[in-house]
């Protein structure tokens, strides 16, 4: 009997009645003999299966991550739902640095991708070690991946399956660069498969494993909000980007900002001053976010796009500003980004940017 085996028993055999069985392992004082006054029906099936998984874990390079161990994320473990194990493959220090989870909308809008991967870049711009975490799923949660692999971050996802797969089958690509200098951590064996409950439950492993969470883009009722509700019962702090009022993929995050629940969000900085982090270099220049004179501290090409849209009384789209200016696509959505931030031009339905006035 290995007190690893223990563990993964106890986890199979209680995978429905967690609390249950963490309350028997805080009682017995040990896996060992919490497995030993284990009394529930299933458990030789359960200890055969414990010891297969731990073998197929040492076979492909999965570490075996427990509540003993001190590889646990003491974050997580201050949680009173935390995992009885953990499956972990890549280079993960979940316990290192500051630890931000992000999360949003499956459905995301291009203008939350964008703030997404701006976000990401600042913090890695701004403090000296920063690991991202987001659940590996489409929309929001990819964009932070992608954008901390570009940046040379850790990221870490949290899967809602074993580690012998990879969900969405199209994220393999960022699933591998993960591991380079983060990885996968998950509660769930191999052989686990992507079922809706699992989402769900995995969702606090998200907000556990925080200092902060931030949700970028949330409809009103959606995964998103479960994390946020968790985060706010392990005392995390929960920030939120807000949208217009009729944005439908902002519906949630304007509901938690508007109940008190989230501080209202604009950028890195934001989110630096509110947990009282230390930046890298406390001379860098924070993002302008207050609402200046038209003209004054722009880029060229901000002055550019300001000029173009002060022209027309109607707006244009940012297809029509890149033919205009022949500037590339992706520095007119960043400018336009920045330049909604400052308050200087106001997106409106349809991709159509108008110039405030």
């Amino acid at each position: 009997m290995t007190d690893k085996t223990c563990y993964i028993a106890l986890s199979l055999l209680y995978r429905n009645k967690l609390r249950v069985g963490l309350a028997l392992l805080n009682h017995y004082g040990s896996a060992e003999s919490a497995w030993a006054h284990a009394n529930e029906p299933g458990k030789q099936a359960a200890w055969e299966q414990a010891q297969k998984e731990l073998q197929w874990a040492g076979a492909h390079s999965v570490q075996v991550i427990t509540p003993a161990d001190a590889t646990y994320p003491y974050r997580l473990l201050q949680c009173p739902d935390h995992p009885v194990v953990l499956f972990a493959t890549g280079n993960i220090h979940p316990s290192d640095g500051h630890i931000v989870s992000i999360v949003g909308t499956r459905h995301a809008t291009e203008r939350g991708k964008e703030l997404t991967t701006r976000l990401v870049r600042d913090l890695h711009d701004r403090l000296e070690q920063v690991t991202i975490v987001s659940g590996g799923a489409y929309g929001i949660d990819i964009a932070a991946h992608r954008a901390a692999i570009e940046c040379g971050i850790p990221t870490i996802m949290i899967p809602a399956h074993g580690l012998d797969r990879i969900y969405p089958q199209c994220h393999r690509r960022e699933a591998v660069q993960a591991l380079r200098t983060g990885g996968l951590l998950t509660e769930y064996p191999s052989g686990t498969e992507p079922l809706a409950g699992n989402f769900l439950r995995r969702n606090r492993i998200i907000a556990g494993l925080a200092d902060a969470v931030v949700v970028v883009e949330s409809k009103q009722h959606g995964g998103s909000l479960a994390t946020a509700r968790m985060a706010v019962d392990y005392d995390r702090e929960l920030f939120a980007f807000p949208g217009r009022p009729d944005d439908a993929t902002s519906c949630g995050c304007n509901e938690l900002i508007r109940s008190n629940r989230a501080h209202l969000i604009q950028n890195a900085d934001d989110l630096i001053q509110t947990m009282g982090w230390t930046p890298r270099n406390e001379q860098h220049t924070p993002v302008q976010t207050s609402l200046t004179a038209f003209g004054e501290g722009c880029s060229e090409s901000h002055q550019t796009i300001l000029n173009l849209l002060g022209e027309t009384e109607d707006g244009l789209n940012a297809n029509l500003i890149v033919m205009e200016t022949d500037l590339p696509y992706s520095q007119v959505s960043s400018d336009l980004l920045e330049l909604e931030l400052q308050g200087r031009v106001r997106a409106l339905p349809g991709g159509i940017y108008r110039l405030v006035r």
